[in-house]
């Protein structure tokens, strides 16, 4: 199944997400395409220290900024399928999505089951209404249960699943390169512990509510001179564009201005408001009118 393909299976894919929390979609990508970055990262892996912290795991490395070093993760990123299973599961919630992390992840022998725990609560909002993010896992290696292997606590997501005192117990995400293993914010998970003599690696890419603060810095990580390289769509992903109503404006205009060969010293605000917002502007002003 190519990407194209997985796109007719959307609704299974998005139905499953909602009702168990995660959901694995096999043959996303082909998997030539992840061992050519798997190998484009070599380098990167190789000279990124081991994470400092019981949480980021002590016998683990993790590095993101994925846009930058390869244009292969910009596909995993606009990956057709999976965009349309975030947007039908942030849509409800925001103007548009953001991308929230692109990030490498290698966990290397003896490293402990990581602590189990929801994405979600990096932000302090209330819970349970709507999700706050979705992440996607594409293995580079094999995950097994063995290597460390996502363990995913089906049907911990959720207001009823958050209830829970007791989340049950998890799967292990079983699955080869090509594969994306998907789950809501809000779903217990952690990674396993790796109990075989090979490192395990993969790859993070998290959609959340366009109005959050995303947890890479996205704008640090992928500066105007960057940026600019991307296609447009990709470049509003990481936060070039603004969030009706004028939300990450840059001296009041859309910040993808920012991408322009020649952008004027001072430029003039312009409204970003949603179509009700524009109706009731209308409305306003014209009772003042009259």
């Amino acid at each position: 199944m190519n990407a194209h393909a997985s796109i007719t299976r959307e609704p299974a894919w998005l139905n499953a997400l909602l009702d168990e929390g995660y959901c694995i979609i096999p043959d996303a990508l082909p998997p030539a395409m992840i061992a050519a970055l798997d190998a484009e990262l070599d380098a990167t892996f190789e000279a990124t220290p081991l994470c400092q912290g019981r949480f980021y795991g002590e016998r683990t490395k993790r590095f993101g900024g994925l846009l930058k070093r390869s244009r292969i993760a910009h596909e995993l990123v606009l990956h057709p399928a999976i965009l349309s299973l975030a947007e039908g599961v942030l849509g409800p919630a925001c103007d548009r999505l953001q991308l929230n992390v692109a990030q490498a992840i290698e966990i290397h022998p003896g490293e402990h089951r990581q602590f189990p725990h929801r994405d979600h609560d990096m932000w302090q909002g209330a819970k349970g209404a709507h999700e706050y993010l979705i992440n996607v896992i594409w293995p580079l290696t094999p995950f097994t249960a063995e290597n460390g292997a996502t363990l995913i606590y089906p049907r911990s997501h959720g207001a009823e699943g958050m209830a829970r005192t007791d989340p049950g117990e998890p799967v292990a995400a079983e699955c080869g390169p090509g594969s994306a293993i998907c789950f809501l914010g809000s779903t217990a998970h952690g990674a396993g512990a790796n109990r075989t003599q090979a490192v395990r690696r993969g790859i993070v890419i998290g959609y959340c509510l366009g109005w959050l603060k995303p947890y890479e810095n996205q704008w640090l990580t992928y500066p105007p001179a960057i940026a600019r390289l991307f296609p447009p769509d990709l470049a509003a992903l990481v936060g070039y564009a603004q969030h009706r109503p004028n939300l990450g404006n840059y001296e009041g205009q859309c910040p993808s201005a920012l991408l322009e060969e020649n952008l004027p010293g001072h430029i003039g605000a312009i409204d970003a408001l949603r179509p009700d917002q524009e109706a009731m502007l209308a409305s306003y002003y014209a009772d003042q009118a009259g």
